[in-house]
């Protein structure tokens, strides 16, 4: 049997890097696709050297529209398929509203929401060609509640579950499924991270009280780990969820229920 061909775009560094590693430990040839083309290339080539198969690096700005374009034409180049794109892309700027810089509003938008959509507009073209495929977006549960100090972020990833939504209406006729999954807090994450200090001034509290402060919000009482949100895109990238489209998925802990 052919392979089966996922596209990670955000593919290079951190859960990205984890998720094309595991799809292709999964038995999928992974096409890396970052905004830097270096870390999507060793990516690609640590995959390559322990796995057999057709693994591809791609360097892309999802925001680009003719970078998007020349992404999907390389897949058709190299594949002639593809069975799941995952996007992963995404940025996070924190700041209350009174003090929220439009660039910063526009970046967050712009990766978040509008990189999905060109994304999942030109992959689709090779999907409905072939009558089948999978979209996976990875998203937040900020696209489910609203997020202090995050109004950007929060806002975006809103978005993009009435993006899911929409496109799985659109392509269901296609046999193409689209669906969402909503992480809980990456808590060791580098972007998780990065935000440490301005959380921690939200909060009133100590850098270093910051992540036992989210952790306790969490009914399970640990953040999500990188390997919670393989283990749900494997099930939905596979004919187990057959039936699953324009789904919100939670990976939250309990932390969110709807």
């Amino acid at each position: 049997m052919e392979k089966q061909v996922a596209i990670v775009v955000g593919g290079g560094q951190t859960l990205g890097e984890f998720l094309s590693k595991g799809l292709a430990e999964a038995g999928y040839d992974v096409l890396t696709a970052d905004i830097n083309g270096e870390n999507a290339k060793r990516v690609s080539d640590e995959i390559s050297s322990k796995y057999s198969g057709n693994f591809q690096s791609f360097q892309v700005n999802a925001t680009n529209e003719e970078e998007v374009i020349n992404l999907r034409k390389f897949a058709e180049e190299k594949y002639g398929r593809v069975d799941l794109l995952v996007y992963n892309a995404g940025v996070a700027r924190s700041s209350k509203i009174d003090t929220f810089d439009l660039k910063d509003w526009n970046i967050s938008v712009s990766v978040n929401l509008t990189g999905y959509f060109l994304c999942a507009r030109e992959i689709s073209k090779i999907m409905i060609k072939q009558g089948y495929g999978n979209i996976i977006q990875i998203n937040t549960k900020s696209g489910k509640v609203g997020s202090k100090h995050n109004s950007a972020y929060s806002a975006s990833k809103f978005g993009g579950v009435g993006l899911t939504q929409s496109l799985a209406l659109d392509l269901a006729e296609h046999n193409i499924r689209v669906n969402s999954l909503m992480l809980g807090n990456l808590l060791k994450s580098p972007m998780f991270q990065s935000l440490l200090p301005q959380y921690a001034k939200k909060l009133g509290v100590p850098e270093d009280q910051v992540e036992k402060i989210y952790r306790d919000k969490v009914p399970l009482k640990r953040g999500c780990e990188y390997q919670d949100v393989l283990n749900i895109l494997l099930f939905y990238a596979s004919e187990k969820a057959s039936y699953c489209t324009g789904q919100s998925i939670n990976i939250t802990g309990g932390q969110v229920m709807f």
